[in-house]
């Protein structure tokens, strides 16, 4: 279901996203069009205003006497003699005033040579390119005619539109990236469905052979050459509690892989904190006589949480705390309310955390790189757990230094 509901999501970006780029292309277009068209209607009555003017208002045009030839070509009849400078005057005067500012080039029709006499090229910039040839063709039906080009004119419409084409470009380059993150998030899903299958296979595999050395380390030890055999009993022992603790290691590495897979299960049900919390600390006391818990919370202090995964949020904290003191492990836990929701906290004395590793410690495999850390067995994969369970239920965890030694950690309960 979830493939599912990631494809349709993708789907309809995508479409979206081509449907918004296509649009914005014809939007573009159409903006080039108007644009052109607004060219042509200025340039058309410039040069109406030229004509006008040459012919020193003699003559009464019954027709248009501008003629678009081509997209950037125009043809003018004056129907009257002109002076060629008095043209070059008057085009420039009528094109500042129109505001057209580009390059063109213009000639003249000579009738005794029978041919276009090519004028002056026109330019913004200071210097009239030399290598240009402009051709002008000559038009059969009249005398006394000028022609105009605008070699440039697509350059010049193209930049009068330049925040159309910016966010055309935009547009193309937000398309690549979701492209790119799209194909991201696929192989990370990959990558993630390939190392789960491995996990689930590598823990399998290790079951196995670890409950055949258990079993025959527990038939083993209750033989009577080993009872009778100190040593031989200690050796024994110490294969059994490895045994067992590696086997928790692989529970909680095939935990974490179900989870991630099929999603963490919760049934939240009312807990009062001071005796549940209680409860853990005096299992743990149990086991070692040099651990002191000192517990600061309220006995009508009560959270809604899933019983089983906040029992082992709480025994993830207080054994990291535990591992990582280099003295007598002394913990307190306290807590505390405010107008936002309920605060607790465990600190330690233990060896802190480099500021720079904190971001990182809730991350999966991830282990603190210190000489502690490489005495410690384990996996990086408690307080990956542990911020899982708080996100499951939108709690919200933190962990700081203190100001002498160790670190607290803080869970906060929103109301």
């Amino acid at each position: 279901m979830k493939i599912k509901k990631l494809n349709i999501i993708i789907t309809l970006g995508f479409i979206a996203i081509i449907g918004i780029l296509i649009a914005q292309l014809m939007w573009t277009r159409q903006a080039y069009n108007l644009e052109d068209k607004k060219f042509d209607q200025k340039v058309n009555i410039a040069l109406m205003e030229v004509a006008e003017k040459l012919s020193g208002g003699k003559n009464s045009f019954t027709e248009n006497p501008v003629q678009n030839i081509a997209n950037d070509y125009y043809v003018v009849n004056i129907n009257n003699e002109f002076h060629p400078v008095v043209l070059e005057y008057y085009l420039k005067t009528e094109f500042t005033r129109f505001q057209i500012n580009t390059d063109y080039v213009y000639a003249l029709y000579n009738c005794h040579s029978d041919k276009m006499i090519y004028g002056k090229y026109m330019t913004t910039h200071q210097e009239s390119p030399s290598n240009k040839v402009i051709n002008f063709p000559k038009h059969k039906n009249l005398i006394y005619y000028f022609s105009i080009r605008f070699p440039d004119k697509t350059t010049y419409l193209i930049s009068s539109l330049r925040f159309w084409y910016l966010l055309t470009f935009a547009l193309i380059i937000i398309l690549l990236v979701y492209v790119y993150s799209i194909y991201t998030i696929i192989q990370q899903k990959k990558f993630s469905e390939l190392q789960r299958d491995f996990i689930n296979n590598m823990t399998h595999e290790f079951k196995t052979p670890l409950s055949s050395i258990l079993l025959a380390s527990e038939a083993l030890n209750k033989q009577e050459a080993v009872k009778e055999n100190t040593k031989l009993q200690t050796y024994t022992s110490i294969i059994i509690d490895q045994s067992y603790k590696l086997n928790s290691h692989i529970e909680k590495i095939l935990n974490l892989a179900k989870n991630d897979a099929s999603g963490m299960s919760l049934k939240p049900q009312k807990i009062i904190l001071l005796p549940f919390i209680q409860e853990i600390a005096d299992a743990m006391l149990q086991k070692d006589k040099d651990l002191s818990i000192q517990i600061e919370i309220d006995n009508s202090t009560s959270i809604m949480a899933d019983e089983f995964h906040f029992t082992n949020i709480i025994y993830n904290i207080l054994d990291n705390s535990i591992k990582y003191c280099e003295t007598k492990p002394a913990i307190v836990i306290s807590s505390y309310k405010d107008s936002k929701g309920l605060y607790l906290k465990f600190k330690d004395n233990g060896i802190g955390i480099p500021a720079k590793n904190i971001p990182h410690i809730f991350e999966k495999f991830y282990r603190v790189n210190t000489k502690r850390s490489e005495e410690v067995n384990g996996f990086g994969l408690g307080l990956f757990y542990v911020k899982k369970v708080v996100q499951q239920h939108n709690w919200r965890i933190s962990v700081e230094n203190n100001a002498d030694t160790g670190i607290t950690t803080t869970l906060f309960f929103p109301f």
